[in-house]
């Protein structure tokens, strides 16, 4: 039955290899395949490494024996520079196609931010990439084969911090969030585009005008889909086939760019900016809930870029000062806050009833759940820096480094 459900709700791909966009098929960072390696080096368990053009921090997606990353050719001479959708091979690594999207000037960001951090989204037939063409929001619609189907403007994006987008995936729908700051007359919305023929469907206004970073996350209530959007200074569900909303949480912060994850019938997350929170959400209400569905909500050890993650009944944070911490998704309880490792820009994952952080020097901790402390089981050094979230498939595990692409096997 919950495959069954994943299957209506987000209208990915049923391939067990898959990983059909940010956070993978479930949009909080689990897979249920497993045999993932647990200890690796720079040449240890590496099945092969291979360069990525350009720059980027968007993360791998893997789709019928493909895989997709967005990038930004910084190096070119000319002022425009190419925002390009890139193929490779998952067996060999093989370098299959590049598309160049846009040229665009480099526009104004945040220090930790890149010029390609919106991963892509697939579904099995095709491949959807929001780009930016300052001062444009663009979405493309490619085939697996490279070729364009088709190509969309929603609309103006402007933010102090740079442009981020993953589009999200519902039935017909592609949508994208465009939380952002009032400049120029700006207009903060949410959007779905028709996936075949990139036709708007519906479009919403956002509440706040701040920019946010946080694909929406589709989510099972009561048999009823919810989409979920934390930004624009709240946390909001709306009902993804219209776009109507379904209950609204103000505050408790203004910045968000950290997922939510839905688990065991609570939405947990962790925001974000000027203040740092820890929350779990019960998304059974409508109309404004704040006083009434935040199950609980501490002004501590919260993240800000990092995605945290859930098992069984735990949620695992890694703020992005590498400090960790464990909390009781019921109670709001912590259960343990302990150092882990450097600076941290990606985002867990489970994987074998394991949990896997990859901090920016390259590092992956291996982590065994563990309700009474930080249980470090193993630390794998890639040898090279990484800004951007891994892709863990049917065994194999993808990451972007700073300047390679690899994938990691149990090889014997």
């Amino acid at each position: 039955m919950r495959f069954l459900l994943l299957l209506l709700l987000t209208a990915l791909p049923t391939f067990a290899e898959d990983w059909p966009g940010w956070r993978g098929l479930r949009q909080d960072g689990t897979t249920d395949n497993a045999g993932y390696p647990t200890e690796w080096n720079a040449t240890k368990n590496i099945k092969w490494k291979v360069p990525v053009p350009g720059v980027g921090h968007s993360s791998p997606v893997i789709s019928k024996g493909k895989i997709f990353l967005t990038t930004c050719m910084e190096a070119e001479p000319t002022p425009a520079k190419n925002r390009a959708l890139l193929c490779f091979d998952r067996a060999t690594g093989e370098s299959l196609w590049q598309r160049n999207l846009v040229a665009s000037p480099l526009e104004k960001k945040h220090k930790l931010n890149s010029y390609a951090s919106g991963t892509p989204a697939v579904d099995g037939e095709r491949i959807y990439t929001a780009v930016y063409d300052q001062p444009t929001m663009r979405i493309y619609c490619h085939d697996y084969a490279g070729k364009k189907l088709w190509e969309a403007a929603p609309g103006e994006f402007h933010s102090v911090h740079g442009f981020s987008c993953s589009p999200t995936l519902f039935k017909n729908l592609v949508i994208l969030n465009a939380d952002q700051d009032p400049l120029k007359g700006g207009k903060a919305y949410i959007v779905a585009l028709d996936k075949v023929t990139g036709e708007e469907k519906w479009r919403i206004d956002r509440p706040n005008k701040l920019r946010s970073y946080c694909p929406p996350v589709i989510i099972d209530v009561a048999g009823k889909p919810q989409m979920i959007v934390a930004g624009s200074k709240c946390v909001a569900s709306y009902d993804p086939t219209n776009g109507q909303q379904v209950w609204l949480v103000t505050g408790p912060t203004e910045q968000y760019v950290a997922s939510v994850v839905y688990h065991e019938g609570l939405i947990f997350f962790t925001a974000g900016f000027p203040e740092r929170w820890v929350m779990a959400i019960d998304p059974t209400g409508t109309g404004n809930v704040t006083k009434t569905h935040v199950k609980w909500s501490l002004k501590k050890d919260g993240g800000y870029v990092p995605s945290p993650v859930a098992f069984a009944g735990i949620g695992y944070v890694v703020n992005d000062e590498g400090l960790a911490s464990a909390w009781d998704i019921k109670t709001g309880k912590q259960l343990w806050r302990e150092r882990l490792g450097g600076h941290q820009t990606g985002s867990g994952i489970v994987a074998n009833g394991k949990i896997f952080f990859t901090d920016d020097t390259g590092m992956t901790f291996v982590i065994q759940p563990s309700a009474e402390k930080l249980d470090v089981i193993q630390k794998n050094p890639l040898g090279e820096r990484v800004f951007s979230s891994p892709g863990f498939t049917d065994g194999q595990i993808f990451l972007r480094g700073e300047k390679h692409l690899f994938c990691i096997a149990n090889m014997m």
